[in-house]
């Protein structure tokens, strides 16, 4: 098996310059129109578990959005980390709750909030193409985390960016794992198959 690790080091690097001129052009505005798009096209049923994340870097910011759904029933939970090369654990939070530092410094809930399982994960990430491929920061988190959620029953990967994010074409390996939405503040969409 080839190794694609070259070609996504290069789409990396492209991709962070790319949303970092997104998030300077869009910052605050972005995210409310994030969340105006997803509340008009992706179909979420109350008392659904949503996986939030805290935004680092220039990540898009998705709290105008979690704060919408919790707003509308759904139960909020935040990613925590328990180590590299492990999936991500998720605990309950509500929107405005105070967070704890966790490992590599990301703010998490504190370990006496309880531990679920997402049904809809909103997946932060560097870059995104039409076919529903996405560039992490290559620890491979995501990927794990939604393999194991997805091995356990049905579960929504939602991709929020920038459109600037957007890349013609991101290489994959076959354990990356596809986004089922991709929603910026230009459009909502459902990624071409994956083939």
């Amino acid at each position: 098996m080839t190794s694609l690790s070259e070609p996504k080091r290069e789409a990396r690097e492209r991709a962070r310059q790319l949303r970092a001129a997104a998030h300077a052009a869009g910052q605050g505005r972005a995210a409310m129109e994030v969340r105006d798009r997803f509340l008009r096209h992706v179909p979420v049923e109350s008392g659904t578990v949503i996986a939030g994340y805290v935004p680092i870097r220039d990540e898009l910011d998705p709290n105008p959005l979690l704060d919408a759904l919790a707003s509308a029933g759904a139960t909020c939970c935040l990613p925590v980390t328990l180590g590299r090369g492990q999936p991500l654990r998720f605990r309950l939070w509500r929107p405005g709750e105070a967070l704890v530092p966790g490992l590599f410094g990301v703010p998490a809930p504190a370990e006496e909030a309880a531990e679920v399982a997402p049904t809809l994960v909103l997946v932060p990430m560097l870059g995104f193409d039409r076919k529903g491929h996405r560039l992490g920061y290559g620890a491979g988190f995501y990927d794990r985390t939604l393999d194991r959620l997805r091995r356990h029953g049905r579960v929504l990967a939602i991709g929020l960016a920038y459109a600037g994010q957007e890349l013609p074409l991101i290489p994959a390996d076959p354990h990356d794992q596809p986004l089922d939405w991709i929603v910026t503040e230009r459009e909502a969409f459902k990624p071409s198959a994956i083939s």
